[in-house]
């Protein structure tokens, strides 16, 4: 498989890439870790007149603490995020969902921004950004706007993206002290795209949850929330019994990602199993 002719630019600014992106509009492509990008290209399903290799530009590779959230680069590696004491201390539910992204040689590659601008439903960190409400900054030769994660996927492969513009920068809360967070998946392998995903967030004070963020992932055409599981834990005590309850009221997101890994009643009970299992990792029962 080899893909269409195309244009290979290289620019090594943030200044020269906002200038191509301009240029070329929706004929172009920007390339990262081409750990998504580059398979579509060989099978033809994208055909860009050019490709924008960002691989030389300075200034989106980092991961900092700025005030109450932490700002990782788009251009910064799955295992740079994967690794980082920085993103262990300050936002645990990253390094949980590490613990099940991909394989060796795709998170020595690809990037964090690469990733999330794919908005592959099936994909770990959707999930995870919306769960912790983070910021998505979108850059172009006008400026940067701040997108939240909730509104930034758009449905299968579509995000909030226009052309002309890229990701630069994802912000994530910094945890607080009394938040919880727990994270599960089922995979054909280990590292493998999931077929359900269920991540939690919990804010609690003693037993009692003060508010809660349930997402689910790999069962619809992009991430969501679960408004009925965080209902049945909002202002309880999350006991096992809790958990229970919340986890059956995943019954209310209908799974339409169906292939030959499981129709919808088989995901949806994927998704009750791995709720609760996600919730009793929160509250240290898992």
């Amino acid at each position: 498989m080899k893909p269409a002719p195309f244009r290979l630019e290289r620019p090594d600014t943030i200044q020269a890439l906002c200038r191509a992106l301009a240029k070329h509009g929706d004929s172009a492509r920007i390339l990262a870790g081409g750990q998504s990008l580059v398979p579509m290209m060989n099978f033809r399903l994208v055909t860009p007149e050019v490709l924008i290799d960002i691989n030389r530009v300075d200034g989106l590779d980092y991961i900092r603490l700025d005030g109450d959230a932490l700002a990782i680069g788009a251009m910064t590696r799955h295992v740079t995020v994967k690794e980082s004491a920085l993103v262990k201390a300050n936002v645990p539910l990253i390094a949980k969902a590490y613990d099940h992204i991909a394989h060796v040689t795709v998170r020595n590659r690809g990037t964090i921004g690469g990733n999330l601008s794919h908005g592959d439903p099936s994909s770990e960190l959707p999930a995870v950004a919306i769960c912790l409400d983070a910021k998505f900054v979108v850059s172009s030769s006008e400026g940067n706007r701040t997108v939240r994660a909730a509104e930034f996927f758009k449905g299968m492969f579509e995000t909030d993206v226009s052309p002309g513009e890229f990701l630069s920068e994802i912000r994530f809360p910094v945890a607080a002290r009394n938040q919880r967070f727990g994270f599960d998946e089922f995979s054909p392998r280990h590292g493998d795209f999931a077929i359900a995903i269920a991540t939690v967030a919990l804010e609690m004070k003693g037993d009692t949850c003060v508010s809660a963020s349930v997402v689910h992932g790999g069962v619809r055409e992009m991430p969501g929330q679960v408004a009925d599981a965080e209902a049945a834990l909002r202002g309880k005590v999350v006991s096992g019994e809790q958990v229970a309850l919340a986890a059956k009221a995943t019954a209310s997101i209908e799974p339409t990602l169906q292939n030959y890994h499981g129709d919808a009643a088989y995901k949806s009970d994927l998704l009750r199993a791995l709720t609760a299992r996600a919730l009793s990792q929160a509250i240290g029962e898992g």
